[in-house]
């Protein structure tokens, strides 16, 4: 997009402080910022010359933002996984020996799948889970298809394991990441692996180095009880209790999961402002029990930083925001058997500007407002499951719709998926390039056959 005006029409959902939904509106857009946002009357007024794109029925939306995906490993075996194996044996009989084997054409070309779903069903910012082999494949992809990411790499110092080091060795790779120069839209983060595979030492450097260089470190906790257990056991503290002493946390870290959490720990994310990333369709997938003990809405209503994410392709599997702010809310209304207290209005707020907030990226994305960056996503609401369109367009949004009625979306201006098609991509050839990965990477790593029934 040029640095002259272009206006996107639609009703306008704003996500701003005051929760505005414009009818017949727009966004006018310059460059990569939003410069106004109107009535398109008053807009075409006051830009009389701006191309005007979409359609008066279109439902116009902030960006989405996915605050925890793997885009390397599963991507390449996706739906894969049998979904009836023991706790923890798909990371260690397939998860693991498959990023062991990952080369860097497999990361760039796994990362291009993933993000090129991702911006189809409206995710424009995604957040990369810290299993990536090669940043720079990762940061290419990112490139090709114009998403707004973060980049981490593995890190973890406890047991044996495709990347594991000493902490001088993950730190060093830490610090190749962070020494990176990947355009605007591609930024580095510190990440570790986490569980109880990171010792003290390691966790309190990564987390000083995050600080040191104003960025986030993420890692993953307590998904499942053994987190837990295995803290108690080496330190007589709950995880994050024990993260907490070693003043690890704060604004700059970003907890995935954090399900199986106590009273103390859900408090001290709460006074240390450290945010968790919601991926409810993975404990789902996984039977990790967030049914049983679901902490995700405590912390929400504690006013705790809370972002969602999608996962794996093995765990969760599809990569679509509102099919998974729809799952949160169901759970937030079953689990406690309130119907009143979180609903579809909460889910989106999750989704777009309160996940910025939690995520630290609030003052760019999140909302449709002047000065922000012209991430746009389009719902086109000609197609069928809109018909007859909602008097509220966000409850139909969630309960009724997900990333299939995205016709548009615009990343810093930049137009990226146009009539549901991702810009520049030949799916054809991603197609062909995708099925000999996989049998390679699966030959590579000698994982089990795909399927119990062939």
């Amino acid at each position: 997009m040029s640095s002259t005006v272009t206006i996107v029409q639609g009703s306008i959902v704003t996500v701003d402080p005051d929760r505005r939904i414009i009818h017949k509106g727009g966004v006018a857009v310059s460059a990569s910022e939003i410069v106004a946002v109107d009535t398109l009357e008053n807009l075409t007024q006051a830009y009389p010359d701006a191309p005007v794109q979409g359609h008066d029925s279109d439902l116009v939306l902030p960006g989405y933002i996915n605050g925890h995906q793997h885009l390397t490993g599963d991507r390449l075996i996706q739906s894969s996984i049998p979904d009836n194996l023991a706790p923890g044996e798909a990371i260690f009989t397939w998860v693991v020996p498959v990023h062991a084997e990952h080369r860097p054409a497999d990361d760039e070309l796994s990362a291009t799948l993933t993000l090129a779903e991702s911006l189809r069903n409206g995710i424009t910012s995604t957040f990369e889970a810290g299993t990536v082999a090669h940043p720079h494949s990762v940061a290419a992809a990112a490139q090709r298809v114009g998403a707004r990411v973060t980049i981490g790499t593995w890190g973890w110092d406890v047991e044996d394991g495709p990347f594991a080091g000493t902490v001088d060795e993950v730190l060093d790779r830490q610090h190749e990441v962070l020494n990176s120069s990947w355009g605007p839209l591609v930024t580095p983060w510190v990440s570790l692996v986490g569980h109880n595979l990171m010792s003290d030492d390691l966790i309190t450097q990564a987390s000083a180095l995050a600080r040191e260089h104003h960025t986030k470190i993420t890692f993953h906790m307590s998904p499942s009880t053994d987190d837990t257990a295995a803290y108690l056991e080496r330190t007589g503290r709950a995880p994050l209790v024990h993260l907490a002493d070693l003043g690890v946390l704060g604004r700059h870290v970003v907890v995935a999961h954090a399900v199986h959490i106590d009273d103390k720990e859900l408090q001290l994310l709460v006074e240390h402002e450290t945010a968790v990333v919601s991926c409810p369709w993975a404990y789902l997938r996984l039977g990790q029990g967030i049914s049983n003990q679901f902490r995700h809405l405590d912390l929400w209503k504690a006013g705790g930083r809370l972002a969602l994410g999608c996962d794996a392709e093995n765990a969760g599997d599809l990569v679509d925001g509102i099919r998974t702010a729809a799952l949160f809310a169901g759970l937030a209304k079953d689990v406690p058997r309130d119907p009143q207290g979180f609903g579809a209005h909460e889910a989106l707020e999750l989704l777009t500007i309160k996940g910025a907030e939690a995520l630290g990226v609030d003052h760019l994305v999140g909302s449709i407002e002047p000065g922000k960056q012209a991430d746009l996503v389009v719902h086109d609401r000609r197609q069928l499951e809109w018909i007859p369109a909602s008097p509220d367009s966000v409850l139909q949004l969630i309960w009724g719709s997900d990333g299939r009625s995205v016709r548009d979306v615009y990343v810093a201006g930049r137009q990226v998926v146009s009539d549901g098609s991702v810009v520049g991509l030949d799916l054809k050839d991603l197609a062909a390039k995708a099925a000999e990965a996989g049998v390679q990477l699966r030959q590579r790593s000698g994982v089990p056959p795909a399927s119990r029934w062939g």
